[in-house]
C-alpha cells in the first residue's frame, strides 16, 4: 500500500478533515471518504481516532451532486480551522467546468497551502493540478481521464494504472470508490492497521487495496478485444494462467511477432505483460481464498516459483505475497487444490 507521511496531532487530539464540495461533484467522492473517517471515530476511540469531518463549499451553501442528491455544507472557507489535517478534493466528470470555476480553484489553492495532507479523488486531480501542487509529482486519476490530465497539465507525472499514489504529502486516488481505499489507508497511517480493518469490516468493503494495484482487471480485457485471434489467446490464458505464450501462440496458429502486434494495437501492452497481470490476479484470488502454501500458489497461478511471484507482487503491489494474504484474506472457499484458476468468470 502507498504510504503517506505521518502527521501526529497528539493522541486523542482532533484531526480536521476538510472535504470540498461543489455543484456537479460526484456524490461518492464526497461521502465515501466521509463515511470512512466518521466510522473510524466510532470504532477507534480507544486508539485515539478523532476526525472532525467538515464539508465546505466555495460560498458556504449546499450543493447538488452529479446524481442530483443535495449535500449540506458546513460552511465556507471562513468556518475552517487554520491548519486542517487532511484536505480531500473530489471531482466531477466535466473536469473543465471545475477548473474554470475561479471560486473553487481559489478555495482549493488556499486549503492546499494550509493543509498538512492533501488528497484528491477521481477527477479532483484536475483541480489540484490547476493549483500547481501536482507539478513534478506523481499523480493518478480515473483511467479514462489519465491521458487528458497528462495533456492538460504536462508538468504532472501522470500514472494511468494505480488505485492511488503518494508523492510527499500529496495523495491522489483513481476513480470514485478508490476514495474509500484512500481514506482507509489514511486511517491506517494515522492509527494502525487494526482500526483500518475494523472500519473496512463495518462498511462491508475489502480492506484497502494496495495503492499500486491496477484500477481495472485484466480479466475484462478479452471482452474489449476486437480481433478473434487475440480474444482466443486471452481467453486461453485467463482459463489457465500456467500456459506459456509459446503454447497459446502455437494453438492460435500465429507467430509471436504477429501476436505482439495485435496486443500492442488493441491493449497497449505486450503479451508478456498481459500474462503477468493475469497470473497476478490468479495468485491474489488464491491467497485471499485458500490456505495453500505460497509455493503451491505460485505453481497454480503460473509463476512457477515463489521467488518469481514475490518479485512481481513487490513490483506491482509493493507488498509480499504473505503480507497480502494476511491483509486481504477472505472467508471464500478455496478452489480445489491443483485445479487451474479461471480468471474469466
Amino acid at each position: 500500500m502507498g504510504r503517506v507521511a505521518a502527521h501526529p496531532l497528539g493522541r486523542g487530539a482532533a484531526h480536521p478533515v476538510v472535504i470540498v464540495a461543489f455543484d456537479g461533484v460526484q456524490l461518492l467522492d464526497v461521502t465515501g471518504p466521509a463515511e470512512v473517517f466518521s466510522t473510524a471515530n466510532v470504532h477507534g476511540a480507544g486508539a485515539g481516532a478523532r476526525y472532525e469531518v467538515r464539508i465546505v463549499s466555495p460560498d458556504g451553501t449546499d450543493v447538488r451532486t452529479s446524481s442530483g442528491v443535495r449535500i449540506g455544507a458546513d460552511g465556507g472557507p471562513d468556518s475552517l480551522p487554520a491548519r486542517p489535517g487532511t484536505l480531500v478534493v473530489p471531482g466531477r466528470s466535466d473536469w473543465r467546468r471545475a477548473v474554470a470555476d475561479a471560486a473553487l480553484t481559489g478555495l482549493v489553492a488556499e486549503l492546499v497551502r494550509r493543509s498538512r495532507r492533501v488528497t484528491s479523488v477521481c477527477a479532483g486531480a484536475f483541480v489540484l493540478a490547476e493549483t500547481g501542487v501536482l507539478d513534478g509529482r506523481r499523480a493518478v486519476t480515473h483511467w479514462r481521464l489519465a491521458a487528458q490530465l497528462a495533456a492538460a497539465y504536462p508538468l504532472v507525472r501522470v500514472e494511468a494504472d494505480p488505485v492511488f499514489v503518494q508523492d510527499g504529502h500529496v495523495v491522489t486516488a483513481a476513480g470514485v470508490t478508490s476514495g474509500i481505499d484512500l481514506a482507509l489507508s489514511l486511517v491506517e497511517e494515522d492509527h494502525g492497521p487494526a482500526l483500518a480493518r475494523e472500519v473496512a469490516r463495518e462498511l462491508v468493503v475489502f480492506m484497502a487495496r494496495p495503492g499500486g494495484q491496477s484500477q481495472y482487471s485484466a480479466r475484462l480485457t478479452p471482452r474489449e478485444a476486437r480481433h478473434p485471434v487475440l480474444r482466443t489467446v486471452m481467453d486461453a490464458i485467463g482459463a489457465d494462467p500456467r500456459l506459456t505464450l509459446d503454447e497459446v501462440t502455437r494453438e492460435a496458429g500465429v507467430s509471436g511477432r504477429h501476436l505482439a502486434r495485435l496486443f500492442r494495437a488493441e491493449t497497449g501492452m505486450t503479451p508478456g505483460r498481459y500474462v503477468e497481470s493475469v497470473r497476478l490476479e490468479a495468485a491474489q484470488a488464491l491467497l485471499e481464498a485458500g490456505d495453500d502454501p505460497v509455493d503451491a500458489v505460485a505453481e497454480r497461478s503460473g509463476f512457477g516459483s515463489a521467488e518469481t511471484m514475490r518479485r512481481v507482487f513487490q513490483h506491482a503491489l509493493d507488498v509480499a505475497p504473505t503480507a497480502y494474504r494476511a491483509r486481504f484474506r477472505s472467508t471464500r472457499t478455496s478452489p480445489p487444490s491443483g485445479s487451474p484458476i479461471s480468471t474469466n468468470s
